[in-house]
């Protein structure tokens, strides 16, 4: 099953409550970034991709002249560098989400980006508390917090040994 990264904006203060905003990315190969990599890029906007895989193909095309390669090398490398382009294209697009301040929300698994969609939701209204703008939607978990919280048992640090000193030494200030 394919696996989805939801990223969201957050720049300028946004908040989470637009989410028709919320991008979905699918993790694998991306068939028409490998087949036609200039429109797949120009079509989800990844300018600085764009400029650096053009400046690449560039150079390669005029490093393998240069050096005398065969028509056959060149399309070979050419072959390669479209299935490492649709490869390499959901990370690609992922950086560029980093690079403008989105910020990954989750990671979910689904057979499309409907069902994808549709379970990412699910849990992330079920983790909302009312109206609250939580900028943080999925919980993943954290440490263990500082303070003792009624209902927390976890929070509790645990009990000191019978001495009340752990270490070399078994009593406070005693002999060393």
């Amino acid at each position: 099953m394919p696996v989805y990264t939801v990223h969201a904006p957050v720049a300028n203060g946004a908040d989470l409550s637009a989410t028709d905003k919320f991008v979905f990315v699918r993790d694998g190969f991306h068939f028409w970034a490998a087949v036609a990599s200039v429109i797949w890029l120009l079509w989800h906007r990844l300018w600085l991709v764009l400029i650096g895989w053009i400046v690449l193909m560039i150079a390669i095309q005029f490093g393998m002249s240069a050096l005398g390669a065969s028509r056959n090398t060149m399309v070979a490398v050419d072959v390669l560098i479209a299935i490492l382009m649709g490869l390499e294209a959901a990370s690609l697009r992922r950086w560029t989400l980093s690079r403008g301040k989105w910020r990954q929300l989750d990671i979910v698994v689904a057979d499309d980006e409907e069902a994808a969609e549709h379970r990412f939701f699910e849990r992330w209204a079920g983790g909302h508390r009312g109206l609250v703008n939580d900028q943080w939607s999925v919980d993943r978990g954290a440490p263990p917090p500082t303070r003792n919280i009624p209902g927390q048992p976890f929070s509790k640090p645990p009990p000191l040994p019978q001495g009340g000193i752990i270490g070399l030494f078994p009593e406070p200030g005693g002999p060393r």
